[in-house]
């Protein structure tokens, strides 16, 4: 029998609580939308969690995290609410193996901005746009099973530049009703994990009930997880010729003598 995947959804759950259009749009929030959407496509291939800012550790301990195969992130309005703390840990995690989908404004969010090293901006408007989402790369798992293109009657426009650094794969391209084009399906890869980021999905619309998004975040949960059989941080080590196997520790940059003598003297 398969291992069911651990998928942790998070939402900064702001809006829901402060807009009531919003909590009348997602009766759940929008981080129980996108945990359903996934439940319903994945079915007991998933085992789902959601956690929201508010939650001790915003929800994601070092518990929560070693249990996660794949992370999804929303945020938006509380992006500096975050702890540096929790977004450190989740750095490590991905480094070391974790998946992680970021979707819509979590471009802006603390942990993929420092994922990409750039500022991550890009243009933007909210005036009901139809959005056309074209699949650039058919044979791409993440692509199976949506239509080209994928229409979305209403959301928010996003258009280029996106200061994102080059990707490794481009799976999908959005146009908008005001020509502008956007590179909305995107893939990363740092360290031993996989980064998926996918742009629809603003607050003031339901987006995340529509159901060829919805099998885009689940193709991207199946594509996301590692194959490595454990989670472990990348590791400098010294080999000796011909010695393949049994890497040595970084004993760092000086000689033992030199790293005495810096010792006497003071450095």
């Amino acid at each position: 029998m398969t291992t069911p995947i651990r998928v942790t959804v998070w939402g900064e759950n702001r809006h829901e609580q402060l807009e009531p259009e919003v909590a009348a749009r997602y009766p759940d929030g929008m981080h129980g939308a996108v945990a359903q959407g996934i439940e319903a496509h994945l079915g007991e291939g998933v085992r789902v969690r959601t956690a929201t800012l508010d939650d001790p550790e915003h929800g994601l301990t070092e518990e929560v995290l070693r249990d996660t195969d794949v992370l999804t992130w929303w945020g938006h309005a509380a992006h500096g609410e975050v702890s540096d703390e929790v977004v450190e840990r989740v750095h490590r995690h991905v480094l070391e193996g974790m998946g992680l989908i970021v979707l819509h404004s979590g471009h802006w969010s603390k942990i993929f901005m420092k994922l990409m090293g750039t500022t991550c901006t890009l243009r933007w408007r909210a005036e009901h746009d139809r959005e056309l989402v074209w699949t650039v790369d058919p044979t791409h798992p993440i692509a199976r099973g949506i239509p080209h293109p994928m229409i979305i009657d209403e959301d928010e426009m996003y258009g280029e530049f996106f200061d994102v650094p080059a990707p490794d794969e481009t799976v999908f391209l959005s146009t908008f009703s005001g020509g502008e084009v956007f590179r909305s399906g995107i893939t990363y890869r740092r360290g031993y994990g996989k980064i998926f980021y996918f742009r629809p999905g603003d607050q003031e619309y339901p987006t995340y009930f529509h159901d060829g998004v919805r099998q885009v975040i689940s193709n991207a949960v199946e594509w996301a997880v590692t194959v490595r059989p454990e989670r472990t941080t990348p590791t400098l080590l010294r080999y000796e010729t011909e010695d393949f196997y049994r890497g040595r520790g970084y004993e760092g940059a000086l000689s033992a003598e030199a790293e005495a003598a810096a010792a006497e003297a003071g450095l």
